[in-house]
């Protein structure tokens, strides 16, 4: 663990300048690729300590946990080539013994252009409007279900093209990937092809679509997968409501991992389908309540299956500054073939640098 907090601070020293960029997790907006002419440095990163409470109907397990920590580097080296680096230290996430340090991100960047920029190395797939949310700027805690079942793997190697910015109706990401995760080569001779546009209707209103078409077995050519999403979002002045359903059929890979921490559902061979409902008021600059009706299907194809899942979330965001933030939710889990005592309380505080 030392060992790689002391090559990333070799790299800080080594790289200079600072940009926003689309895929990691420092901010998922598009942005501009305006050259900087100063020379710096941007060290971020941040942490969630988190305290869960099961409802399980026994002992009500319950634990202080790290949600994430993370800390990383980004900048410009040369004219218009960028880069990006982040650890992942949390022990809840870590690597295979969850243990370790890992690497998350890390990508280079050439920014031809505000509608071609062209990054190689391991980022986020671009699939989802949730999973291109920060993790720092979740509006509740967890992910949906269904982002981090079947967007799965999250982050993968490979390259990727992004355009647009903030100021554009139109973005668009486009990526070809290994379709295996992290901390893993390819295995196969076929590559992952993923896709996402969105476009502003309106000043309030945006909607968008993901598409992913790959080959996730170990050493298999043949059996292949396909995912589509739809997305939309409402911000008005203080009100916002997002939406998105998933869709998902044929061969999957558990092995490949699903969101932060999620133990992946084998869906092999199966139809998937998810959406969620997403509502948040802004009451003042530090308090912004929270709903969320979220509902997973592992295998429509079988009726009274005991693996759907329906959720709500019920939850309050307190603001101390745009640096600090608390966050308590109420996960109410909702069974409609056998009920199991399986609601969560969870509250977490993180803190942004």
């Amino acid at each position: 663990m030392k060992s790689k907090i002391y090559i990333l601070f070799a790299l800080v020293l080594l790289f200079q300048v600072n940009q926003v960029f689309a895929q990691g997790c420092e901010g998922d907006e598009p942005t501009s690729n305006d050259s900087v002419s100063a020379p710096s440095v941007k060290i971020f990163g941040y942490i969630q300590p988190q305290y869960d409470y099961n409802f399980d109907g026994g002992d009500n397990k319950n634990t202080f946990k790290f949600k994430r920590a993370r800390i990383g580097v980004r900048g410009t080296v040369y004219k218009d080539f960028s880069y990006y680096f982040m650890l992942e230290a949390s022990p809840f996430i870590g690597g295979d013994d969850q243990e370790d340090v890992y690497l998350m991100d890390a990508f280079i960047t050439y920014n031809a252009d505000n509608w071609a920029r062209i990054s190689v190395g391991t980022f986020k797939q671009p699939f989802s409007l949730e999973v291109a949310t920060p993790c720092h700027s979740l509006t509740t805690i967890e992910r949906s279900i269904v982002a981090d079942q079947l967007v799965s793997p999250q982050r993968d190697f490979g390259l990727g093209v992004y355009g647009g910015n903030k100021y554009n109706k139109l973005n668009y990401a486009f990526a070809i990937m290994n379709g295996r995760g992290l901390k893993i080569a390819d295995n196969n001779t076929k590559k992952d092809v993923i896709g996402r546009a969105t476009y502003k209707i309106t000043d309030f209103l945006s909607i968008g679509g993901s598409f992913r078409y790959g080959f996730p077995k170990l050493n298999n050519n043949e059996e292949e997968r396909t995912t589509y999403g739809f997305e939309f979002l409402v911000e008005l002045e203080k009100f916002k409501v997002q939406g998105e359903y998933m869709h998902d059929d044929g061969a999957y890979q558990p092995g490949a991992g699903g969101g932060c921490g999620v133990d992946p559902i084998d869906l092999d061979g199966l139809t998937s389908q998810g959406g969620y409902i997403m509502a948040s008021y802004d009451v003042s600059e530090k308090f912004q309540p929270v709903f969320k009706y979220e509902s997973f299907d592992p295998d429509t194809d079988l009726k009274g299956n005991i693996d759907y899942q329906e959720r709500m979330t019920i939850g309050i965001n307190y603001f101390f500054n745009d640096k600090v933030r608390f966050q308590l939710n109420y996960l109410a889990n909702i069974e409609t073939v056998v009920n199991v005592d399986n609601d969560a309380l969870l509250a977490q505080l993180q803190i942004k640098f």
